[in-house]
């Protein structure tokens, strides 16, 4: 086996590996032995073939790539030691011929991080305001919550709720084709199409209409795009909605906790400012992260971006899944090719390694620790919040692979903690406050 370094850029080691005759033919063989076995050739028993019959029956391609399979990542293994690189995470390798066996291979190496003065840095909460107008819009929303539908017979208006029925199609093929079809007529509905909204206001009961609507050329379904259906609709029934009164019964039914509707406009204005609060919290914490990695200087492997990609695909592929959809039809849904959709999680998941990159080396120099207890404590917080599931849950959680992930999360809040106490300065206050109890 020969190996040459090529170079090294961009946080990688770039090797050729060329295979000596040998190796490949032993490596060839034990595929043979391998392969025959579970292998039914007519006129063999198994395990028995020659090999010349087996390659034959399979293809000489198929048994080398079966060699190669198990071969590269030895070889892989052996070059690496050879050149004394310390792999940070799985290679890239790719195979540039077959005879002689030439592959390519590119190393990820260790990032390195040179952190700023972070110690230094200062940084400003934004205030929470929050005002009697957005406690009354909460309030409102939940008088919609609450309506009635009551049957009206004015034509159709927004904000009403129509029963069609409809017929349509796109180029002579049947596009929605429903009776009885509830449909609220709201401002700029983009569903069934732009516009179809606006054309049932005005209309009345059992009054009948015909028209054709377009798709923009930028529509997001790219079957549907700049495409033009026909509709013919019908109108059954008109409702419009109709409001709870606002007062102290309006109040009594949110909760009976809530004998006024004084009380439950404190209520919510203490919820409102809590979520405020949290909210600026997160982008307060946010902001000081972003100006730590701003003055830090960075180099990493391009792998570990796009093994965040994947981990953001299979986040999104999850919420899919619920309804037993995958990737091919997920993609159609969203009318992207899988490239597209990397390319546009791609800025996401380099902040994130970029993020988690820095916050771990602060760590590092914090020297922050976790205890048996705190993971305990966390696995026992998470346990009492969930829902449903909580035994299957817990034991989930008192796994040595959680137990290490819940640690990480753990190292990262405390690292994230010191960063915001350093920017409000209470950091140097409790500093100062320990010298002097010295």
């Amino acid at each position: 086996m020969k190996v040459t370094n090529e170079k090294t850029e961009n946080c990688q080691a770039f090797l050729t590996v060329e295979m000596g005759p040998d190796e490949v033919e032993e490596s060839l063989e034990r595929s043979y032995y391998r392969l025959a076995k579970k292998t039914n050739i007519p006129g063999f028993r198994r395990g028995k073939a020659p090999r010349a019959i087996l390659e034959r029956y399979i293809g000489k391609e198929s048994l080398l790539e079966d060699a190669l399979n198990s071969l590269l990542p030895e070889a892989y293994e052996k070059a690496i030691k050879e050149q004394k690189i310390e792999a940070f995470a799985q290679p890239n390798i790719e195979i540039a011929q077959t005879d002689p066996v030439i592959f390519k291979v590119a190393v990820p190496l260790t990032p390195t991080i040179k952190l700023g003065d972070y110690h230094h840095i200062q940084a400003t909460p934004e205030p929470v305001e929050l005002t009697e107008d957005d406690v009354s819009a909460a309030i409102e929303k939940m008088r919609h919550q609450r309506a009635t539908w009551e049957p009206t017979e004015r034509p159709v208006d927004f904000d009403d709720l129509v029963v069609l029925d409809i017929e349509s199609n796109i180029e002579d093929k049947p596009f929605i084709n429903q009776k009885g079809a509830q449909y609220q007529v709201l401002h700029e509905l983009s569903f069934p199409t732009p516009g179809f909204a606006e054309q049932l206001v005005g209309m009345s009961r059992n009054e009948e209409k015909e028209f054709k609507l377009q798709f923009p050329l930028d529509y997001p379904r790219g079957e549907l795009a700049g495409k033009e259906p026909s509709f013919k609709v019908r109108v059954i029934e008109i409702k419009h909605e109709k409001l709870p009164e606002l007062n102290n019964e309006f109040a009594k039914e949110i909760s009976p906790d809530f004998k006024s509707l004084d009380l439950l406009r404190e209520k919510v204005s203490t919820d409102l400012r809590l979520r405020a609060e949290e909210k600026a919290g997160i982008d307060f914490e946010e902001r000081v992260i972003e100006a730590v990695v701003d003055m830090t200087e960075l180099d990493f492997p391009p792998i570990l971006v796009e093994v965040e990609v994947d981990r953001l695909i299979n986040q999104q592929l999850r919420r899919w899944q619920m309804g037993g959809k995958g990737l091919e039809e997920y993609l159609g849904i969203i009318n992207k090719t899988e490239e597209e959709l990397r390319q546009e999680l791609h800025p996401l998941a380099t902040k994130r390694v970029t993020q988690s990159l820095v916050l771990g080396k602060i760590a590092e120099e914090e020297k922050f620790e976790v205890s048996d207890s705190e993971v305990s404590a966390e696995i026992e917080n998470t346990t009492k919040s969930a829902t449903e599931n909580k035994d299957e849950l817990n034991k989930f959680l008192n796994t040595p692979q959680a137990h290490k992930s819940i640690k990480q999360v753990l190292i990262t809040r405390k690292t994230i903690q010191r960063l915001v106490e350093i920017a409000k300065g209470s950091d140097i206050n409790i500093k100062t406050q320990k010298e002097e109890q010295k």
